[in-house]
């Protein structure tokens, strides 16, 4: 279920209002949750790894801090804060954090239910 707090409840959502969760040693997460669509916030510290993965969910990521080495299917780039990156439905994907705390914005759609229930509450 989603918790109203998470819910957008007009046009504008603060991120200061929107509560934290502490997903993993050294990520946190923020999400806000539309209809089709969600945004989600995370912080890294630095050299955290996400292992590579792969979904049926769209995902577009900003880099607003920090800079990351992404595998991207066979390739390996280095982005920084301003990139924007984009990998479609099942393409294969994973991050090691640099050598600074990190900050991406994801936006998903469709609503990543596995993040809905692996919620901390």
């Amino acid at each position: 279920m989603i918790r109203e707090i998470e819910r957008i409840e007009g046009l504008v959502t603060d991120w200061k209002t929107v509560p934290v969760e502490r997903v993993s040693d050294g990520i946190e997460r923020q999400m806000v949750i539309g209809q089709k669509i969600m945004i989600c916030r995370f912080r890294f510290d630095p050299f955290v790894v996400t292992p590579a993965h792969r979904h049926p969910h769209e995902q577009m990521t900003l880099v607003m801090q920090g800079k990351v080495k992404f595998i991207i299917e066979d390739e390996t780039k280095i982005v920084s804060a301003g990139d924007v990156l984009h990998f479609p439905s099942n393409h294969w994907h994973g991050a090691t954090m640099l050598d600074e705390e990190v900050v991406l914005i994801d936006v998903f759609s469709p609503i990543r239910e596995d993040f809905l229930a692996t919620q901390v509450n």
